[in-house]
């Protein structure tokens, strides 16, 4: 069998969706290397700042090792803007909704928040409300993702600063991306862990 047999979903059976699931199970499992390549890609993102938003992201994560941050804060911190080339309005939700599956609930809800966290150190110089992140006040991550941003990723733009490359990393996306799918023990709802070990 080379191909489905149906043309409509509904008309499909068991062999159809068998043959169909290996597949979907292949492609899932090189997700971390089409991550990898779309990473690399971000070199030629939007311009204007002093580092490229690939430099940016591994900055991001290079901070986060060099702090003792786990395997989950690592990878949420060198993916948090692999959306920005295909939801510049809403990178961080995107760029949640890859990791989700895959790291601890707490480090998705900082990268799905961040960009409303991000404009307290810009929003009032272009008209924009700087306190966008007071609507998420009280809740349980609120002040990792104040951290995230603050420690990791307004910092990162730095054209100096001593960078890891992204084959360092790679592992790591590796792992992270090999777990079972929206596991409990790796989504670890409600748990809370520190940023840094440090």
């Amino acid at each position: 069998m080379q191909h489905v047999k149906f043309v409509e979903m509904k008309d499909g059976d068991v062999e159809d969706y068998t043959f169909l699931r290996e597949h979907e199970l292949a492609y899932a499992a090189q997700t971390a290397g089409r991550l990898l390549h779309a990473l690399e890609a971000l070199e030629d993102s939007m311009g204007g700042y002093q580092v490229s938003r690939l430099t940016h992201s591994l900055q991001s994560a290079t901070r986060a090792q060099r702090d003792g941050a786990d395997i989950d804060w690592v990878v949420s911190a060198l993916l948090h803007d692999i959306a920005d080339p295909y939801a510049p309005y809403n990178h961080d939700e995107m760029a949640a909704a890859i990791v989700k599956p895959f790291v601890r609930e707490q480090c998705t809800w900082c990268v799905a928040t961040h960009g409303a966290f991000q404009k307290v150190y810009y929003a009032d110089k272009i008209g924009e409300n700087p306190n966008s992140r007071d609507r998420y006040a009280g809740h349980a991550y609120f002040d990792d993702c104040v951290e995230f941003c603050e420690r990791w990723d307004q910092g990162s733009f730095d054209p100096d600063y001593d960078t890891l490359d992204l084959k360092f990393f790679a592992p790591m996306v590796e792992e992270v991306f090999a777990r079972p799918a929206f596991a409990e023990h790796v989504i670890q709802p409600g748990v809370r862990l520190p940023l840094t070990s440090t």
